[in-house]
């Protein structure tokens, strides 16, 4: 009898252990996308001046702009599910690397002050970015594992917890860049 109930508490200890483990994983996620939405706001909330700034000398680049504005638009609707944020941002990173592009054929654009300011804020933010998105990849992998790997994975099941997506590089960001064609524009 004395053996049974010491195996039944082991067995109730391991199930708390595991559980809780489960939870932390699971909120220390939670915790760090919040943090990166946080610094995602604050680039939606740049975005806006951004626009109206180049919007006056890229009159040629309509369809950016205005892919951009959407994006936003979309984006501070907060009806978004974890991993349309994810989609949404990757969409936007790439919009936003076109402008920057593009902006190299706009020299008196380049040497606007409100833009050098601007540019200048929003590399920071996505130095902050980078940081929260290699943090975030890194709590969503224990994560993962946690809910994969036995014996946690019966666990998760009965919580019903599901794999999430790590924030990714897209396709076109993977590719080399064309050196030789950069320098004959």
């Amino acid at each position: 009898m004395e053996t049974f109930l010491i195996v039944t508490g082991v067995i109730i200890f391991i199930i708390i252990v595991m559980y809780n483990t489960l939870i932390s994983k699971r909120n220390q996620v939670d915790n760090i996308f919040a943090g990166l939405d946080a610094i995602l706001k604050k680039r939606y909330d740049l975005l806006p001046n951004l626009v109206a700034t180049v919007k006056e000398y890229m009159v040629h680049e309509r369809i950016t702009l205005e892919k951009i504005t959407e994006l936003r638009s979309k984006a501070t609707t907060n009806t978004l599910t974890d991993a349309e944020t994810v989609a949404l941002d990757k969409q936007l990173s790439s919009m936003l690397g076109n402008l920057m592009v593009a902006v190299e054929n706009y020299p008196t654009l380049k040497a606007n002050e409100n833009f050098l300011h601007l540019q200048g804020t929003l590399n920071e933010l996505e130095e902050q970015i980078s940081a929260a998105r290699r943090a975030y990849n890194q709590s969503v992998t224990d994560y993962n594992n946690a809910i994969q790997m036995f014996p946690t994975n019966f666990m998760a099941g009965f919580m019903k917890l599901k794999r999430k997506e790590v924030f990714s590089i897209p396709v076109m960001e993977r590719q080399n860049v064309d050196v030789k064609n950069l320098f004959q524009k």
